[in-house]
């Protein structure tokens, strides 16, 4: 079985992947979509493990702040290795964490809809929009079982994969998106199978501050490093 800080350092790993084939690989490419497929284990999983952290942290304040903070400090790495303007997927998940607050304190249902609408549409200037909000609600929602995680994943899966599949049909031959899309599908269902088979529900034992501390400095920190990698 693995734990929460295994599964996140392979979450890391892909996600690096990922970002070296947007910033180096030729779209279209079978080591772009590779890497591309395999990067889409990354985004979901962490949303997973955001309704998981938001439920068992000691301070949801200081985890909000530390949140925002990232999100301001991975801004200039974000753009500096993407080259495009949007704000960074730390600044998604913080929108994701505020929705978490919403669903978790606004007493009036009808408020409660508007405040997740606004912060859903929110992630529309951050990587990774709508679809990490879409999936921190479903994962929030699937807490009560493990029909209903299955559920939320085959729910959101369907949805993103038809979003792929548009885009990439407007790039290259229908065939070739319908098997693209296909693989960024199982790069997203790899997650569901990872977190309920052979996830242990728990923290490593040892190392748990050097790890926290290391999932937040990583994402700017290896952004930096291949934006200067690109321009060398």
């Amino acid at each position: 079985m693995l734990n929460r800080d295994q599964i996140k350092y392979f979450a890391m790993f892909a996600m690096l992947l990922n970002h070296i084939a947007g910033i180096f690989l030729e779209p279209g490419t079978l080591p772009a979509e590779l890497f591309f497929d395999i990067g889409y284990f990354t985004a979901i999983t962490m949303c997973y493990f955001m309704v998981e952290g938001y439920q068992h942290t000691r301070s949801k304040k200081n985890y909000g702040i530390r949140l925002l903070l990232f999100a301001l400090v991975s801004q200039f790495p974000f753009q500096f290795a993407f080259e495009h303007g949007g704000l960074s997927m730390i600044y998604t998940l913080f929108c994701c964490f505020l929705i978490l607050v919403v669903r978790e304190r606004a007493e009036s249902p009808l408020l409660r809809k508007f405040l997740q609408v606004l912060l859903t549409l929110a992630t529309a200037v951050g990587d990774w929009p709508f679809f990490a909000a879409a999936f921190v609600i479903l994962f929030d929602e699937a807490r009560l079982g493990k029909r209903r995680f299955w559920d939320a994943y085959i729910f959101g899966v369907i949805g993103f994969g038809l979003m792929q599949g548009f885009g990439y049909a407007s790039i290259m031959p229908a065939a070739k998106a319908v098997l693209c899309a296909a693989g960024a599908c199982l790069g997203m269902l790899s997650s569901g199978f990872v977190l309920r088979y052979l996830y242990s529900g728990k923290r490593a034992e040892h190392g748990r501050n050097l790890s926290k501390w290391f999932f937040y400095i990583f994402y700017p920190g290896h952004l930096l490093i291949l934006g200067i990698i690109a321009r060398m």
